[in-house]
């Protein structure tokens, strides 16, 4: 079992930036891919960006790309999503997932095996 729990979400306004973080917890021994995914209000759950386990290899969806970007450092059991030149339309409840590689599309969200419980960015214009 996996927990993970996110933080930094808030408010910004739009060409703003915010850092979100995901610290991971319980058994982090076992090597994650990594990967952040976005709900807006009325919307289905969304790709954002996804890492392996190494921090070589990096995904980030073609709504965001440019924008924002994902790092994650093991010492630390910690993920980050970095959001750049933040737009109303980011408005949503962001969620950090791990799941094992090699298993699923790094951009489904069916994929995913552990959810943390989510954090809420708020972009204003």
């Amino acid at each position: 079992q996996v927990q993970l729990v996110e933080s930094g979400g808030g408010s910004a306004q739009a060409g703003g930036s915010l850092k979100l973080s995901c610290v991971a917890s319980g058994r982090t021994d076992r090597r994650y891919a990594m990967a952040w995914f976005r709900q807006r209000s009325g919307k289905e759950r969304e790709f954002v960006a996804a890492i392996g386990w190494s921090g070589a290899s990096t995904r980030i969806g073609d709504s965001v790309k440019g924008r924002f970007t994902i790092s994650r450092d093991n010492a630390k059991n910690m993920v980050y999503l970095q959001m750049n030149s933040l737009k109303p339309e980011d408005t949503a409840n962001y969620y950090c997932a791990a799941r094992d590689p090699g298993t699923g599309n790094y951009y489904t969200a069916g994929a995913y095996v552990y959810w943390g419980q989510g954090t809420q960015v708020t972009v204003s214009s």
